[in-house]
Formats: structure tokens, sequence, C-alpha cells
């Protein structure tokens, strides 16, 4: 599924589609009603939103993580991937897709990026707000 929404962001950055199109085709991707859209709204500036990572384990690990969007960028941007510097970190993030999440912010998607849930039971949630 990360591919074909790494296509409709694609296609936003072309010109091929708008904003409000990119949100109902990525909530279809993802199984979800039509009616609770990806938020795309410009209320608050784009700079000033946050990426929210949320990991829930079987076991009780969990992780609640706020990061100013700006921070993500530039930080996405210089390459450095702090997931694998943070031990036990990468199994809980293996399965996300960086290069979606830099695509997103450039693109300044609003909403879900990331919904996973392993085959026991963890959990692995990344929006944009």
């Amino acid at each position: 599924m990360n591919d074909e929404i790494s296509r409709v962001l694609t296609m936003v950055e072309d010109g091929k589609i708008d904003k409000e199109k990119a949100g109902e085709l990525i909530n279809i991707l993802q199984g979800k009603n039509q009616l609770e859209p990806v938020q795309l709204k410009k209320d608050v500036p784009y700079g000033n939103k946050m990426l929210k990572i949320r990991v829930t384990s079987e076991k009780g690990d969990n992780v609640n993580v706020n990061l100013p969007i700006n921070l993500v960028k530039a930080v996405l941007k210089v390459g450095t991937n702090i997931a694998e510097k943070i031990p036990e970190a990468s199994k809980y993030v293996k399965d996300i897709n960086v290069d979606l999440l830099i695509e997103a912010i450039e693109n300044e998607l609003d909403g879900q990026i990331v919904d996973i849930t392993s085959a026991n039971g963890d959990k692995v949630f990344v929006v944009i707000e």
C-alpha cells in the first residue's frame, strides 16, 4: 500500500491532482470511509504541525513521540535515520517507509501516514497534525 500512496503523493507533486483528491485516494487505499477525509486544510501553518509517532507493544513497551514537523523535515533531508541508532527501536519501525514520510512532508499532507499492526499485536501509528 505504501507504493500506491507514494504514487498519489507524486501525482500531487507533479500537479496531476490536487491535495483534496489525494486525500480521498489515500483514504480509499487505506480502506477508510470517504466521510473521514485526510485533513488538508491550512488552519495551522504547516511548519507548526507535529509528527506524532505511537508504538504500542503487546508486552507493554509503549512509545509516544511528538516532533515538530520542521525538525523532522530537517533531520530526514540530511539522511539521518534516528531509529537505527536506538537499541530495540528498529523492530518497531522497520516497516515505516522514510521516503513516504519525506514526500508527505514536502506535499504538506496532514493526517494518518502509517498504521501497522504486526502479527504479534504490536502497533505503529504515525500522523501529522
